[in-house]
């Protein structure tokens, strides 16, 4: 089944390569490059998954995940924290914001389609070789 994803990411090198890897999984990426335009993105288009950057423009990613929360057809969408925060405490700030969960970047790009995978809402999954 198709997804559709949207990557809330200021750098373009970090947004090109899990556009990239998703697109070729056959699933949708569409990109905001700050906090504020990810909301807006989120609220008009529903996407199945949210990853999100911390490190963000005009709203760090704490903010934009606490915002999404609050907005009806949007706040139960998993929202995974995409991010090189990768010092104590900052997977609990992830998670305390309203992120469903939390990878690391640098992705390895082998394993990121599966770590992804666990976030797709139950009962929606391609099931098979996908």
């Amino acid at each position: 089944m198709k997804r559709k994803i949207l990557y809330i990411e200021d750098n373009d090198q970090n947004y090109y390569l899990v556009s990239f890897i998703l697109n070729a999984q056959g699933h949708t990426v569409t990109r905001a490059r700050d906090g504020r335009e990810g909301i807006d993105l989120a609220t008009r288009e529903h996407p199945d998954l949210i990853l999100l950057d911390i490190q963000l423009p005009v709203m760090d990613g704490y903010a934009t995940a606490r915002e999404l929360r609050r907005i009806p057809g949007v706040a139960a969408t998993p929202i995974v924290a995409l991010t090189s925060y990768a010092m104590a405490g900052d997977r609990e700030k992830a998670l305390e914001a309203g992120c469903t969960g939390y990878i690391e970047k640098p992705i390895n790009p082998k394993t990121f389609t599966e770590q992804i995978k666990n976030y797709f809402p139950a009962g929606e999954a391609t099931g098979g070789g996908g």
